[in-house]
């Protein structure tokens, strides 16, 4: 799998529905790896899932059944039809069994399932990483690294044909895999062709070939050389804005233009800002704890009943509208999960706005946050089911921090030092959502982690001292996190979670919910 995180895949992203991108986002991109394996024949199911991993107890809540059923049905992660994915499932004639067993693989996320189409038998286990991400572990049997960022083809043989497939497609890698059931991995940056793919057929000892589709929307290379992984190699890359390092770094990453960056991230801005626009109208939705709160916090602003703080107050509303709209399974983009949605477009865009900058500025200032995000992804996690919500929500703290001091034109150094505060000011952070639903206390976490990002970019500003450089920071925070206990990291075993009052919550929604499963 590439170790080189894309500020698009593995940052700020997906675009989606769902109370959680490391359930729904990814499960739905498992789902569709699943589903290209069986040529899109899909008759039964069977998915497993650990009893001492995080999905044993949050899989339905959730939304990884959801997500995974969508995925199942070839579904993008902002389908409309996601809640009622298991009733398009069932009318799809695909028979699903969920079985909560052990299945041998220690982390916390991790799908296994076996799929036939009445002939055909295969399986596949794979890891959700966080933020949507996934890496697939194994297929039939056979140990894998695939993060879906490849068109992969497989080609099911026993005899050594690497130079016929090498002709044949002239791939950017072949993977030799054995030990289950072997195959050669052929990874190209395009699709194949059907006259390709009949051809491999034909070769004499291959006994079955499949196309997996890749599922990031920025495609990896075997030949990538970015300029720097760490602020410390930034810094000796070049003295320049960060958004302008993000667009260096993204490039050499993903192969494309300049152009091409900075217009996919003003696409993830207007969707950000849609979202805060769909949540101040007022959301609705059966399956939640929380209603629509952010109409009468705009009400209540509007008429000077709250304690004055013009831009701070605009956070929370912001916040607040892009939260209920993931919670009622409108769309929102990961930044850098769905739980810790809100945290960072809620703070660019009230800070942009009171400050009267421009669409641009914004772009700007979402790249600047995107490289630290980077960061965090290439040398920590954004998975709360792994390092708590320190993972989640202290990272967009992080990454907003860095994206206002640019915003209220501060340096590179500046930016920095409001990322390293922000981080610290979060470590050892928990994930105890009540209910099992991604809203409380998740919405006053992403309140407070983007109050946090606005008070560490004026002490930046104001030259306080950060005292450990952002790269230690992050290194710190995945020691806390491999340190948190596992009741305390996105279960419903610890913290609030368990209190009287949650559980009882919790089996009140048992009875009406939502989100369907088999």
């Amino acid at each position: 799998m590439s170790t080189f995180p894309s500020i698009f895949n593995d940052v700020i992203g997906p675009v989606m529905r769902g109370p959680s991108s490391s359930h729904c986002a990814a499960a739905l991109r498992i789902g569709r790896l699943c589903r290209d394996l069986m040529g899109g024949r899909i008759r039964n199911v069977l998915v497993e899932f650990d009893p001492d991993g995080s999905l044993a107890t949050t899989h339905k809540s959730q939304g990884s059944d959801m997500g995974l059923f969508g995925g199942l049905l070839g579904w993008e992660a902002y389908d409309e039809r996601l809640p009622d994915s298991a009733s398009f499932l069932e009318a799809a004639g695909i028979r699903i069994e969920i079985v909560i067993a052990p299945i041998g693989f220690d982390h916390p996320n991790t799908y296994k399932l076996t799929l036939d189409d009445g002939d055909t038998v295969h399986t596949l286990t794979a890891i959700s990483t966080g933020g949507g991400m996934i890496e697939v572990l194994r297929i039939d049997g056979t140990e894998v690294s695939m993060a879906g960022d490849y068109h992969v083809t497989l080609v099911y043989t026993s005899a050594p044909l690497t130079g016929y497939v090498d002709r044949i497609l002239q791939p950017e890698e072949i993977i030799v895999r054995e030990g289950g059931i072997p195959f050669l991995e052929v990874r190209t940056r395009n699709a194949i062709s059907d006259a390709s793919f009949d051809e491999l057929l034909a070769l004499e000892g291959v006994t079955a070939v499949q196309r997996l589709a890749p599922v990031l929307p920025v495609l990896s290379s075997k030949d990538t050389a970015i300029p720097f992984l760490t602020c410390k190699e930034m810094l000796a890359w070049g003295e320049k804005p960060l958004w302008e390092l993000a667009v260096d770094y993204e490039c050499a990453r993903g192969g494309i233009s300049r152009g091409e960056v900075f217009e996919k991230m003003r696409d993830i801005v207007r969707i950000m800002r849609g979202s805060i626009r769909k949540g101040l109208e007022g959301t609705k939705y059966e399956d939640r704890l929380l209603g629509s709160q952010s109409v009468v916090f705009k009400e209540r602003m509007d008429n000077r009943q709250l304690v004055e703080g013009d831009i701070l107050n605009r956070i929370i509303l912001y916040v607040s509208a892009i939260m209920e709209v993931k919670s009622s399974m409108g769309v929102i983009v990961a930044a850098p999960t769905a739980g810790s949605c809100g945290a960072l477009p809620g703070a660019v865009m009230a800070v942009a706005e009171g400050l009267g900058l421009s669409e641009d500025k914004m772009v700007e200032a979402m790249l600047a946050a995107g490289l630290i995000g980077v960061f965090i992804s290439a040398h920590a996690t954004f998975a709360a089911e792994v390092g708590g919500c320190q993972a989640e929500c202290g990272s967009g703290a992080c990454m907003a921090a860095a994206a206002i001091v640019w915003l209220a034109g501060g340096s590179l150094a500046q930016s920095l030092s409001a990322a390293s505060l922000a981080l610290q000011n979060s470590l050892g952070m928990i994930c105890d959502p009540i209910a099992n639903r991604v809203e409380a206390p998740c919405l006053g976490k992403n309140v407070l982690a983007a109050s946090n990002a606005l008070s560490c970019a004026n002490m930046a500003l104001a030259s306080y001292d950060h005292l450990i450089p952002l790269d230690e920071v992050i290194a710190a925070m995945d020691a806390v996190g491999h340190s948190i206990p596992n009741t305390l990291r996105c279960t419903n075993l610890g913290g609030l979670s368990i209190t009287p009052t949650a559980k009882q919550l919790e089996e009140k929604l048992e009875t009406r919910t939502f989100f369907k499963s088999c």
